[in-house]
């Protein structure tokens, strides 16, 4: 059953009661990484290896993402900074306990290519935050080996 999360702007991805943190260095530089994130939606799916479908709502406003395992996210875009900085909350998630979600993706030049940092900032219920405490590693995983994804795609 899906449910409303409780809106919050971009600043909740420093003060959020669970924030993972992830970063990687890729060659491809931060102008075509941050189309990737903020463009080209769709293509989500083909390099990020938990997102089964992602689609533009709202005019490029917000997105709908369905992750493999079929959790799903109806999400707005909070910053839309070329070539720096995209970042977006959940609006609404079937996913149980959340109370509010978003995610930042910074980018910065590094050479000729990109240090990507994501973060995963949340509230919600002790279960679904312990859960995701739990499923750091793996998130962690799935981080690296979807950037190394969008590296191949961006830079053959």
């Amino acid at each position: 059953m899906a449910h409303r999360l409780r809106p919050v702007d971009h600043d909740f991805v420093r003060t959020a009661p669970v924030r993972l943190v992830f970063a990687r260095g890729i060659t491809a530089p931060p102008p075509a990484v941050f189309r990737a994130l903020a463009d080209d939606v769709v293509g989500w799916a083909e390099w990020f290896s938990a997102v089964a479908v992602a689609r533009p709502v709202r005019d490029g406003a917000g997105r709908d993402v369905r992750l493999r395992g079929g959790a799903r996210f109806l999400e707005t875009v909070l910053v839309s900074e070329a070539p720096d900085v995209y970042a977006h909350r959940v609006d609404v998630t079937n996913v149980p306990g959340a109370r509010a979600v978003a995610e930042e993706w910074r980018l910065v030049p590094i050479g000729t290519g990109t240090r990507v940092q994501w973060t995963l900032a949340a509230d919600g219920t002790v279960p679904f935050c312990g859960a995701l405490n739990l499923a750091r590693a793996g998130l962690g995983r799935a981080f690296r080996d979807s950037l190394a994804a969008l590296d191949r795609r961006l830079t053959v």
